[in-house]
């Protein structure tokens, strides 16, 4: 049976030797650290005290607390046991399921003398005391979860390390990263029933706010998982959505950022079943069903949608024309692309001395900053730095920044930075490329860039720089900046006699660069 804080019968099943059904009594009390508001006392028709099934229910469910009930051969009742939750304090069973449960010693029923509303009221105070001095700034405390899917090893390490990367960009606090082993993902939840009753649990004993799945989910995945857990659940592409709109400042990133969002919510609309309840319009001649609220919000989407696109594309116009403008002047443009968090604007720092934000962050820099470089004999290109791409774009952004990223359409040179340091480096360059052909801008001339050579061994960068027929660089170091500049200005201007080196040229040895 279920039983109330007032001591009130509300549920009572009756189950088989093996197991007992559990109600459907809906979400949780609201608020930090309360519970169920509800203790279930059931028997147990051997002596065996308290079961991993039972601590389970008590973890997943809140439960105030659960007792268990001996049932003897002869009929009549042995001993009760009795657990309840605690706040965490470090110490852990073999099986996770000890951590976070408080049992009394066990009793017969007859025995039992507790003041239950008290102690209630007591747990609940050091749940709420213990969840919230947890907390650490304003960033959200979540779990991270990723399953193999056939992937490699190495493979499915880099995508975990670049999920974590990606949720400390979102200022999210990281308590821990679940993976699992499978061929495939769930179709219904993504990970197995058992890693997800293991999620729950672990969820629950560190009080998070959210959990993020490495793999996108598909509506199906994403409410059974938020019915489940009782949590906010999100995939990677609504992790990064979110970066965007952290980072968006100028009025056309906020609305390319808004665009993604919308595209990538308005399938997510159909699985809203609670908002998907039809509304009676009055009035003679229009009784009966009217509009339901998921097709009026689908219509509000579909509008808004079509208002974004359509200040977008005057935004790209305008864009051409610029780019028009520059091409009469005949200005060469440098754009400077690359894998998220290469370190492309501190190179565009280094070599012109600007101060253009940095920050070690993935998707630092959203909309595109352009300053001028001066080469030789009084010789001025545009060097334009670009927001960072990375693998599997989600592509609703892509088509949201299309007309950004055409800028990269007008450049003489794309200078593609590589972090060297990174073990995925060819992986990085592959996804990069990917992304500019689908935008069709591989026609343009390459120049790779190695940078961050200062982390690895004298001579390393060097060696992969001239395997892939780049130029090694410390953007952060400002070494191999001449070099990099002497290489670019024979890209751009081959067809001229070079010059016997150059002012900006002269500046960066004496800096010693």
């Amino acid at each position: 049976m279920l039983v109330d804080r007032r001591g009130d019968v509300t549920h009572v099943m009756v189950g088989t030797s093996s197991a007992i059904e559990m109600p459907d009594w809906g979400r949780i009390r609201a608020g930090r650290g309360r519970l169920r508001g509800l203790r279930c006392i059931h028997t147990h028709l051997s002596d065996e005290g308290l079961t991993r099934d039972d601590l389970t229910d008590l973890l997943l469910l809140r439960l105030d607390a659960i007792v268990t009930v001996a049932v003897m051969e002869d009929g009549l009742p042995g001993l009760a046991h009795t657990a309840a939750l605690r706040p965490e304090d470090g110490e852990r069973g073999s099986d996770g399921l000890e951590r976070g449960v408080q049992k009394l010693d066990p009793v017969h029923p007859a025995q039992l003398d507790l003041d239950f509303q008290g102690w209630m009221r007591d747990l609940e105070n050091e749940l709420a005391r213990s969840t919230g001095a947890q907390q650490i700034g304003d960033g959200e405390r979540a779990i991270l979860v990723a399953v193999t899917a056939g992937r490699s090893q190495d493979e499915f390490d880099s995508h975990v390390e670049e999920l974590t990367e990606l949720a400390r960009s979102a200022d999210v606090e990281l308590v821990d990263v679940i993976t699992q082993q499978r061929r495939r993902v769930d179709p219904k939840t993504v990970v197995g029933s058992g890693k997800l009753q293991d999620l729950m649990i672990r969820s629950f004993q560190s009080d998070v706010d959210l959990v993020v799945f490495d793999h996108d989910l598909t509506p199906t995945q994403a409410r059974n998982l938020s019915e489940r857990m009782e949590l906010r659940v999100i995939d990677r592409t609504q992790l990064i959505l979110d970066i965007f709109a952290q980072r968006a400042t100028t009025g056309d990133g906020k609305l390319q950022v808004e665009l993604a969002q919308l595209k990538y919510r308005l399938p997510r609309l159909a699985q809203r079943g609670d908002l998907s309840l039809s509304r009676l319009e009055g009035g003679i001649g229009a009784r009966g069903p009217g509009e339901s609220k998921l097709e009026t919000d689908r219509r509000r989407v579909r509008d808004r949608v079509t208002r974004l696109e359509k200040q977008l594309k005057q935004l790209g116009s305008q864009r051409k024309n610029r780019r028009r403008r520059r091409e009469r002047r005949e200005v060469p443009v440098l754009s400077i692309v690359g894998y998220t968090n290469a370190g492309k604007s501190t190179l565009l720092r280094a070599l012109t001395e600007s101060d253009v934000p940095i920050e070690d962050k993935m998707f630092a820099t959203l909309d595109p900053v352009s300053r001028r470089l001066r080469f030789p004999r009084e010789r001025e290109v545009i060097i334009t730095d670009t927001v960072g791409f990375i693998r599997d774009l989600p592509k609703e952004l892509v088509a949201a920044f299309r007309a950004t990223l055409e800028e990269l359409a007008g450049a003489s040179l794309l200078l593609h930075v590589v972090d060297v340091s990174a073990p995925d480096l060819e992986r990085r360059m592959t996804a990069v490329r990917k992304i500019l052909d689908e935008l069709g801008l591989m026609g343009a001339p390459e120049l790779l860039v190695f940078n961050q050579a200062d982390r690895l061994p004298s001579g390393e960068a060097k060696a992969i720089a001239e395997r892939f027929g780049g130029v090694p660089v410390s953007a952060l170091a400002r070494t191999g900046l001449k070099q990099l500049l002497e290489t670019a200005e024979k890209l751009l201007w081959s067809h001229e006699d070079a010059p016997d080196g150059t002012r900006r040229a002269e500046d960066l040895a004496a800096s010693g660069s």
